[in-house]
């Protein structure tokens, strides 16, 4: 059997989208929440929409906190999307404070309703907006292998994590003056508050080589 990844179906992720672009890049997908599934996978997507705590609690009642913590301390390939992405975070304070996965120090935290000019936000950000990397081509080479610096990504959120470490920090996009971090990377964890799968061609890419890691991984044979 080719090496799979696990799509993580906990009712809150658009996971007909990620199906189709993990078909598109030759990329095997099960979407599940079967536990046996998902630590047999060579890797693991998360995706999410919606609210940080009913997120945090529909994993709990899956019994699956202790399995994707489990397989990022073995450094199976980790892919997070958008509330994927902010579940990694210590704690959200979307509708009251919420712990998270704590897989990365730091806390979610809403846009503010004005920036440093006092101008008014609008919240929820919605549409395309660049994301900006100056890291060691070392780092950003693998999961962000053929995306340059500037491009174009599809965001839709009006939370945002905010890790206390900057060597987390993957990629930082800003929005109407709020400059913040729109991609994490942490050995082979990676994760976006953008869409990759809603932005066109660079964001293909991405999935491109998430599907090279997991075939790289120790154990994987394409």
């Amino acid at each position: 059997m080719r090496p799979y990844v696990a799509i993580i179906d906990y009712g809150m992720g658009n996971l007909f989208s990620i199906c189709k672009v993990c078909q598109h890049v030759d990329l095997d997908a099960i979407v599940t929440f079967d536990k046996e599934v998902i630590e047999k996978s060579s890797g693991i997507i998360l995706p999410g929409v919606g609210a940080f705590g009913d997120a945090i609690e529909n994993l709990r009642k899956l019994d699956l906190i202790s399995v994707l913590r489990d397989a990022i301390k073995a450094d199976k390939p980790f892919l997070g999307i958008c509330l994927g992405m902010q579940l990694l975070m210590t704690e959200s304070e979307e509708f009251g404070i919420h712990k998270g996965l704590n897989i990365i120090k730091g806390k979610v935290i809403k846009f503010p309703m004005r920036n440093t000019y006092n101008e008014q936000i609008k919240v929820p950000n919605i549409g395309w907006n660049k994301i900006i990397f100056d890291r060691p081509l070392s780092i950003t080479s693998r999961i962000l292998k053929n995306v340059e610096s500037e491009e174009f990504m599809y965001f839709v959120h009006s939370y945002y994590a905010q890790p206390f470490l900057d060597e987390h920090v993957l990629t930082m996009t800003n929005y109407c003056g709020v400059d913040y971090c729109s991609g994490l990377a942490r050995g082979n964890l990676y994760a976006f508050q953008f869409h990759p799968e809603k932005s066109g061609i660079h964001g293909i890419e991405i999935y491109k080589n998430f599907r090279e890691i997991v075939m790289n991984s120790e154990g994987s044979n394409d």
